[in-house]
């Protein structure tokens, strides 16, 4: 393939530990030094295009500064997701001063990780995974990257292969993305590593090596990754049967929902979590009235607090989103049809849809043989993702010990059960990875974008770096002085220095965050400079 070339900087222009993008004609690319050596990727994360060079440089791996993907800088792989392919390494030569980049003349900046090919006569193994959303894709792929050759089969209730769960809420509600965009993976990229999927089953039973469908089939297995995630909680009140009454899981619900909204205005949403939120939101720019509906005061603020959640509260508000706080529905009204939501004060809502988003119960009835938690019924599980001998969970129906509190927590997040997934995936293939991921989740409610890192379900005290009306600010989460969590908004750049800064444990001290002085982009490099 022919390839263009271009100098793209000297060599005194980037320091140790510094990255900068530049062009090889048309291509961006970004370039780093490490060590003396320079080094050339794709500029752009492969889950959102996000520009790395807004991101930070830790050791050798660069952190995006939207979801916090993680690519090494030396080779291009991603290391840790979101997105699933990793970068483009281009070669990079030095004449004198001139550091001299060459890229194919037809690039994408991206390309496939490394992958195992199958091979039955080298392992007759069979290893099953439950579920096919962040935890189950993630490690599909996963298992082939860290060599695994035997038999892969994937296990689904819907009829789609797999697809970026959290658009659903987000850039298709509103229209930015089309149903064609929505598969991570195309049937091809499946077949081509030997990936099978089973659609439309359901799992009756599992016990020790063998899983039982609710059609009758069975398979054996070798290994077993349980990914089915949660399922929706329904509002058990008169009334709950009546049409046009969603819950919101999957893509046919949402579809559902949508072919509605375009003849039917008025909607009431059940629930301030992100999911009801994103709702509203997203509802509310297609045209329909939102009446968003929740037991809570402020929305949020048991996860981000009550100065944050009333300025979410606002922004709803400042385009159009009516809010019945402190409120329960205890009733729904209509023939065949959803007609109103009767709430506990007795006021009266009309409403053509109803969207119930009240939070998810793990779905794990079916399992046997593993430890499930007294509360919540989730897959307790170990530090390297097991529940049992040859039994893994990931995603949101795994509680996990917090490798920073040694606390069991578990999170529904899609960053944290795609990284689940791939930690469990490379435990399966006979590895032994610790996970010691830091949770991270993201949000964008009209034009106010959230980024959250960490988990605190409660704290003593909360430092706020910025302004919180003007939706610019940094806010930590303290308890038993220590940072659990960070929330932040059109702080991008510095989000991605406080994520390398908490996992390292290098974060400044509290009155150093309280004195509102900390460069943390410098603090990193600093750290950075020392690793």
């Amino acid at each position: 393939m022919k390839q263009l070339e271009a100098v793209v900087a000297n060599i005194n222009d980037l320091k140790d530990g510094e990255m900068q993008q530049v062009c090889v004609g048309e291509t961006e690319v970004l370039l780093s030094r490490l060590d003396g050596k320079f080094y050339a990727v794709g500029a752009h994360c492969s889950h959102y295009k996000a520009p790395l060079a807004e991101g930070v440089l830790s050791g050798h791996h660069v952190v995006c500064p939207w979801h916090n993907a993680c690519f090494d800088v030396t080779n291009g792989d991603q290391t840790e997701p979101p997105g699933l392919d990793s970068l483009a390494c281009y070669t990079v030569r030095i004449e004198g001063e001139n550091v001299i980049v060459s890229v194919p003349e037809k690039t994408t900046g991206l390309r496939l990780p490394s992958m195992a090919q199958f091979d039955p006569n080298v392992d007759k193994r069979t290893f099953v995974i439950l579920g096919a959303g962040a935890a189950g894709s993630h490690a599909a792929e996963a298992l082939r990257v860290a060599g695994y050759q035997g038999r892969i089969v994937m296990i689904t209730q819907e009829d789609k292969l797999p697809y970026d769960r959290t658009k659903l809420s987000k850039d298709y509600l509103i229209g930015e993305t089309s149903s064609e965009e929505m598969p991570l993976r195309s049937p091809d990229f499946y077949k081509e590593h030997n990936i099978e999927v089973l659609f439309n089953k359901r799992v009756e039973q599992v016990t020790t090596g063998a899983i039982a469908l609710s059609d009758g089939d069975s398979l054996t297995y070798d290994a077993l990754l349980v990914a089915t995630g949660g399922k929706p909680v329904s509002l058990d009140i008169p009334g709950a049967d009546l049409q046009n009454i969603f819950t919101l899981r999957s893509f046919d619900d949402t579809n559902r929902a949508l072919a509605l909204t375009e003849q039917k205005k008025q909607v009431v949403v059940i629930g301030s979590s992100f999911i009801g939120m994103e709702m509203a939101a997203g509802l509310s720019q297609r045209g329909s009235q939102v009446t968003v509906v929740s037991p809570d005061s402020v929305p949020f603020e048991k996860i981000l607090g009550e100065q944050i959640g009333k300025q979410f509260q606002q922004v709803h508000q400042e385009n159009g989103v009516s809010f019945k706080l402190g409120r329960k529905a205890v009733q729904f009204e209509g023939s065949s049809k959803v007609e109103a939501v009767i709430l506990d004060n007795g006021d009266r809502l009309t409403a053509d849809i109803v969207i119930v988003g009240i939070g998810v119960q793990p779905a794990t009835e079916f399992l046997g043989g593993v430890n499930l938690h007294s509360k919540d019924k989730s897959i307790v599980v170990d530090e390297y993702l097991r529940a049992a001998e040859g039994i893994y969970a990931a995603g949101d129906i795994a509680r996990y010990p917090d490798w920073r509190t040694g606390e069991p927590i578990r999170v529904e997040h899609w960053r944290v059960a795609a990284e689940q997934g791939r930690i469990a995936a490379h435990n399966m293939a006979g590895k032994a990875v610790k996970f010691k991921g830091l949770p991270i989740f993201w949000t964008m409610q009209f034009k106010f974008p959230l980024r959250y890192v960490g988990h605190a379900e409660s704290w003593d005290e909360m430092i706020v770096d910025g302004d919180l009306q003007k939706q610019e600010f940094i806010a930590f989460y303290v308890k038993n002085n220590q940072v659990l969590a960070v929330a932040t908004s059109h702080r991008d750049t510095e989000t991605a220095a406080i994520f390398e800064l908490m996992r390292s444990n290098q974060m400044p001290t509290l009155d150093e965050l309280r004195s509102g002085a900390v460069d943390f982009v410098q603090r990193q490099r600093q750290v950075n400079s020392k690793s």
